[in-house]
């Protein structure tokens, strides 16, 4: 695995530290007026999800790991297990649903996510950014209401609670970016 320098570790990172896997969440590059400048890291356990700030300078050499991405198509779930299949072996393998996160509940049937691996070891999965919901309630449009900057609370059929513009009413699909949990537009 190459070594990078502290100052070189960027956020999306996955470092091998204290013998866990490491994923830099956010890097701040501090330079103070006394002594030599740093990078403070703050990093998310990709095993546990414990999270970890450390300080690291520019001398500092840390394991950057690369992780195996690869597409796989989610076909059911199991006593809190995903089952997934390789599209290109055809071989279904069980996942732990905690992978997804908050994502979890915009998980449809047959849809293609990225599940990252270290070795065996499957280690984050992420959905497509823009998923395809339907609206089961929202309130009535509010004549007189400006288009501008007003939104309103909408229940969507996965039971997330997204906010929508005034326009949007009940028994529309919408499309949801899954990283920010927002509506981006009619589908």
């Amino acid at each position: 695995m190459p070594k990078i320098n502290g100052n070189e570790i960027r956020p999306g990172n996955v470092l091998e530290h204290n013998g866990g896997l490491w994923a830099a969440v956010k890097v701040d590059h501090v330079k103070p007026g006394k002594g030599g400048a740093f990078a403070q890291v703050e990093m998310r356990n990709l095993r546990n999800g414990s999270k970890l700030n450390e300080r690291f300078r520019s001398a500092d050499k840390v394991e950057r790991v690369r992780l195996e991405q690869k597409d796989q198509q989610f076909l059911y779930e199991d006593d809190g297990n995903l089952i997934v299949m390789d599209t290109d072996t055809y071989e279904q393998v069980q996942l732990s649903a905690d992978l997804l996160g908050d994502t979890r509940p915009f998980l449809q049937d047959g849809m293609m996510i990225v599940v990252e691996y270290y070795d065996a070891e499957a280690l984050n999965a992420r959905l497509p950014q823009k998923v395809v919901c339907k609206i089961v309630e929202t309130e009535p449009v509010v004549k007189g209401q400006t288009a501008a900057n007003s939104f309103k609370p909408a229940i969507l059929e996965n039971g997330v609670k997204v906010m929508v513009p005034p326009f949007v009413g009940p028994d529309e699909d919408i499309v949801v970016n899954t990283e920010t949990m927002e509506y981006t537009e009619r589908a």
